[in-house]
């Protein structure tokens, strides 16, 4: 899940070197922490929080094939 998170993020921003994706495990979910350059928060959130919807539910779906739950924030 982490792999495909940072992936796709690399794909959507203009400097994917500053991508990164770090792995909270709690006790019943995991939380992923995708950090991008300020300049590209915009191309991930999207206009309205759709692109960002939209990797939510991508990995969200990732999960529910491992029985896992995962959160994922975005973070500046």
């Amino acid at each position: 899940m982490k792999e495909m998170l940072e992936t796709i993020a690399k794909y959507l921003v203009n400097n994917p070197d500053a991508v990164s994706v770090t792995e909270v495990e709690g006790e019943q979910s995991v939380i992923l922490e995708l950090r991008v350059d300020p300049e590209d928060m915009g191309r991930v959130i999207g206009k309205e929080g759709r692109i960002a919807k939209a990797i939510r539910t991508l990995v969200k779906a990732n999960a529910v094939r491992s029985n896992k739950r995962v959160n994922v924030e975005i973070i500046e």
